[in-house]
């Protein structure tokens, strides 16, 4: 009996420890909060870009069920995206950091005097690393980039974000390239720290699948998002796309292999404005989420632990 007793008091003990390390692992989880909920994450891409893209990003915002809105400070319309973040003071803000300026006919340049990140023209490279198909010295890894121009440079893109949009609360990489290196993505942690803007989202949030993409039919990026939508599971989901209009302005945008920019954007402020997405959005509960909102969560469920 006494031996019986003995047992069921180690397996009472060892269960306790196996709930408790589990517990602890969900806690420990910073979207544990929203375990129990689908939360999407909803992203629109390089506001100050184009007149179309400002116009998209705040319609797919007011209109639509993106939550965050990423800018680009170089960009040629950022004084408008100001103007317009200005007037939409519920649009969580990041600062897409830029050190590509990617289309032929529409190029930025740095706010510095930063002669290892420029082409010929005082440019930009269009590509973060060589491509084949392309012209040669368009790419920025092959440029023979300083480090402490880029440092400058991107100081002075969060500074400038920083005075013109005071609640911009998170950093981003534009193309990938100011954190496609080791060397690039210590930079820009360290830079993160030091201006309190988080690079990355907390590890439990997950990427949901793209219904982008330039050879895709409008009605077919819609059909897709609803789709995504549908299969979504409980937990914290992540999306990303690039809001625009399909008008002459943008028509000029683009580069060899991908000319139809404004149809294809335009079929992303469709999707993300679609009655049928926001109709799957309110049936199924789904929870819309700026990166904001989630690292304000994020920092109360770590508080709670």
């Amino acid at each position: 009996m006494h031996r019986e007793g003995r047992a069921a008091r180690h397996l009472h003990a060892v269960l306790c420890g196996v709930f408790g390390v589990a517990l602890a692992g969900l806690w420990a989880n910073p979207a544990f909060s929203g375990e129990a909920e689908i939360r999407l994450v909803t992203r629109g891409d390089d506001i100050g870009s184009c007149h179309a893209a400002d116009v998209a990003c705040i319609q797919c915002y007011r209109e639509g069920i993106v939550r965050t809105v990423e800018i680009m400070v170089p960009g040629p319309w950022f004084n408008e995206a100001v103007k317009m973040l200005d007037e939409t003071p519920g649009l969580d803000v990041g600062v897409h950091l830029v050190l590509t300026s990617e289309w032929e006919l529409c190029k930025w340049r740095p706010l510095t005097g930063a002669p290892s990140l420029v082409d010929g023209q005082g440019c930009f490279f269009p590509m973060t690393s060589q491509r084949s198909d392309f012209p040669p010295h368009t790419g920025f890894l092959q440029s023979g980039f300083k480090i402490e121009e880029v440092e400058k440079e991107l100081r002075a893109q969060i500074e400038l974000a920083r005075k013109m949009i005071p609640r911009v609360s998170h950093l981003t990489s534009h193309m990938g390239t100011p954190t496609c290196t080791k060397e690039l993505r210590a930079l820009v942690e360290r830079l993160s720290q030091e201006y309190r803007l988080p690079l990355e989202l907390p590890p439990a949030v997950r990427n949901a699948p793209s219904f982008g993409g330039a050879n895709k039919a409008t009605d077919r990026k819609e059909a897709d998002l609803v789709r995504i939508l549908e299969d979504l599971t409980l937990g914290t989901w992540h999306i990303i796309e690039h809001p625009g209009l399909d008008t002459p302005e943008m028509r000029g945008i683009g580069h060899l292999g991908y000319w139809n920019v404004a149809e294809d954007r335009a079929g992303v402020t469709q999707a993300f404005t679609s009655a049928k997405v926001k109709d799957v959005i309110k049936r199924r509960g789904i929870t819309l989420m700026s990166y904001a909102e989630l690292y304000k969560s994020t920092k109360a469920e770590n508080g709670r632990r």
